[in-house]
């Protein structure tokens, strides 16, 4: 009987232990916030707030977890926030767009930061931005684009809606014309079926869950999806990777093709310590196989392909070592 107890007490101290453990562990009594780099709505936001409702449990010492919405530059204004403001304990996330690495690679003026610095986390889902047009456009395919101009949504010199639209007029002699000042891909959206632009370029999930009657009643021709080959969902639709007619060409397009291995990735800045990075890391990817978690993603319609951050940290890496002819003929093709 006294050994029985004995043993009683050991679980229930043990078990204390732990909680004490979680509860004063890394991330005790603070808050956590995630920076979205874009504005609400979106499928950065989407995931931002899915991982908010989660990673806690994962995460020594369970702390709060908020979202806030930090727009600008095309999400550049976000990743210079993390770089150099936020507090690097951890506390700070960022989500921002996923050519993150090519606009420090080819010198963009407004970029603060060293992506290969960053603290990378992990990434929760694809991307694949795909390029729409208005079933009114003359426009309704890549070889169209190269016989009629049309106004695309531009969404910031940093997001792909500007900069795959300029690649194209540039490779091969598309004639997009932007209307820049829309904050993200919603107001985009927006701004196409009320008849401002002709075209727009989203997160092929947005469309696909967000605006599903459009595909039903014809509304739209998806004309691009920015991946280096097809997608399952879009094997009639061509990919960037395809594109151009020369190897020089296609190794450019290539490029762009390839922002898919980041994707919707969180990072936290540089300089955080070893233990929080690990604990974000491991926490991130405990995060991910939780049955409760996928079951919140499918609910959403959430894509989700996880990587680590050290996949992600090489991505990176690979990016910027960009060759010196192609950097060149990037930075003449966007006047950098």
């Amino acid at each position: 009987m006294f050994r029985r107890s004995c043993a009683v007490v050991a679980v229930v101290l043990g078990l204390a232990s732990g909680a004490r453990a979680q509860e004063d562990g890394v991330f005790a009594r603070k808050t956590i916030t995630i920076y979205v780099g874009n504005t609400a709505g979106g499928t950065y936001d989407l995931y931002a707030r899915l991982v908010s409702r989660h990673l806690a449990r994962f995460l020594p010492g369970r702390p709060g977890v908020v979202v806030e919405n930090m727009p600008g530059a095309g999400s550049l204004r976000a990743a210079n926030f993390i770089a150099g403001v936020a507090p690097k304990d951890g506390t700070a996330i960022g989500i921002v767009t996923e050519n993150v690495a090519i606009e420090q690679a080819l010198g963009n003026v407004a970029v603060q930061y060293d992506a290969s610095k960053f603290t990378w986390i992990g990434r929760i889902g694809p991307s694949n931005a795909i390029h729409a047009m208005w079933h009114t456009s003359k426009v309704q395919s890549i070889e169209d684009a190269k016989k009629y101009e049309s106004a695309l949504a531009g969404t910031g010199a940093g997001n792909l809606a500007e900069i795959i639209p300029t690649l194209l007029n540039a490779v091969l002699g598309t004639k997009f014309r932007l209307v820049r000042g829309y904050p993200a891909a919603n107001e985009a959206l927006l701004a196409m079926e009320r008849g401002e632009v002709e075209g727009v370029s989203a997160n092929w999930t947005t469309i696909k869950v967000q605006k599903k009657e459009w595909l039903a009643d014809h509304k739209v021709k998806i004309i691009l999806q920015d991946l280096p080959t097809r997608g399952p969902d879009l094997l009639d639709t061509p990919a960037l990777g395809e594109l151009g007619d020369t190897p020089d060409d296609r190794q450019l397009t290539g490029l762009y093709a390839s922002v898919g291995a980041i994707g919707r990735a969180f990072f936290a800045p540089p300089g955080v310590s070893a233990a929080s990075a690990a604990a974000l890391r491991d926490g991130f990817i405990a995060m991910t196989k939780d049955a409760d978690f996928i079951a919140d993603a499918q609910k959403t319609s959430a894509e989700l392909a996880p990587a680590p951050g050290a996949d992600l940290q090489a991505a990176v890496v690979g990016t910027l070592a960009l060759p010196e002819y192609l950097r060149k003929r990037a930075q003449a093709i966007f006047a950098r």
